[in-house]
């Protein structure tokens, strides 16, 4: 069955470490819209997997505010806190393969080693790959990176490519503290549910190139990916929760703030969603949702209007 006859599986994956944000409802709405309109399901994940960044509550708070959009998730809620086993097969598996080897290096130690950073920090010189050196013990475990670029063409940024060798080096899979890596967990939760698009934020794109490595190395199906553009605040940086939250919609903005939020997205609702139903402006997006019409740009959002919060 090709791409044109699968059915679309989509996904929402928040982190639960405070109420949502504007640049994140964003995300959501594009993820659920592109799912809805080729009339695909749409998954809800909670990526609790770093427990000490989790905030008690946040979870529950952030389903709230998609219920209260009406954004409804299909099926049950997966937790990656819940899900060790599974990465912990996937870890075995890489194993056997001869791709996974033990690191006693610290970070410390690494950025000492390694003065010029890679795009997401220090790139890992390799010290451990083949073998602890003697009086070291093990502390992470990483994955070995060959020299070859991983390519791959993103719905709205085009053709991408980066050579993972150059750009993060054998990167971790499991911590020092023992807790698995977001690379590996995302891989492994997005297979098993069947998750064939993945629709997110921009400033995910440059893990994408990992997560296909890790992909192929597992021998599982990669997903489409589409990268939204980055929502920015007043001060010109991505949004956060420094700039606003979203814990509550003030009741009747619900279709407001939906239509807001499609604009950003380069999308032309025909109305201003004042009074409407959440439920009826998702419905007229799930029909009309392009995703040659959003940009391939940051936007600039400013303060979330004080109209949408209660």
């Amino acid at each position: 069955m090709d791409d044109g006859e699968r059915r679309v599986v989509g996904r929402f994956a928040p982190s639960p470490t405070g109420p949502l944000h504007f640049g994140c409802l964003v995300a959501a709405v594009g993820s659920y819209c592109m799912a809805r309109r080729s009339g695909g399901r749409w998954l809800l994940r909670i990526e609790d997997l770093d427990q000490p960044r989790v905030v008690q509550g946040a979870a529950e708070a952030i389903m709230r505010v998609l219920e209260q959009l009406s954004l409804c998730w299909d099926g049950p809620v997966v937790w990656q806190s819940r899900r060790s086993e599974a990465y912990q097969a996937a870890l075995e598996q890489l194993r056997r393969q001869g791709m996974l080897f033990d690191c006693g290096c610290s970070r410390r130690e690494i950025l000492a080693s390694a003065p010029h950073p890679g795009e997401e920090g220090p790139i890992y010189p390799g010290t451990c790959r083949h073998g602890l050196p003697k009086g070291r013990q093990a502390r992470a475990q990483r994955v070995i990176v060959p020299q070859q670029s991983v390519c791959f063409v993103d719905g709205v940024f085009g053709p991408r490519q980066q050579c993972l060798a150059d750009a993060v080096g054998d990167f971790v899979l499991k911590r020092a503290d023992g807790l698995f890596a977001y690379q590996l967990a995302v891989v492994v939760d997005d297979a098993d549910a069947g998750v064939n698009q993945v629709v997110r934020g921009a400033d995910l794109l440059g893990s994408t190139p990992r997560q296909i490595f890790l992909q192929a190395c597992l021998g599982l199906p990669s997903p489409r990916y589409c990268h939204l553009p980055l929502v920015l605040g007043d001060d010109g940086e991505k949004m956060s929760k420094r700039h606003g939250v979203v814990e509550r919609v003030r009741p009747g903005r619900e279709g407001e703030l939906l239509c807001k939020i499609l604009r950003c997205l380069g999308q032309a609702p025909p109305f201003g969603g004042h009074g409407m139903p959440p439920g009826e402006v998702l419905q007229w997006a799930g029909q009309h949702f392009e995703m040659s019409r959003v940009p391939g740009r940051d936007l600039p959002a400013g303060k979330i209007p004080r109209k949408f919060a209660k």
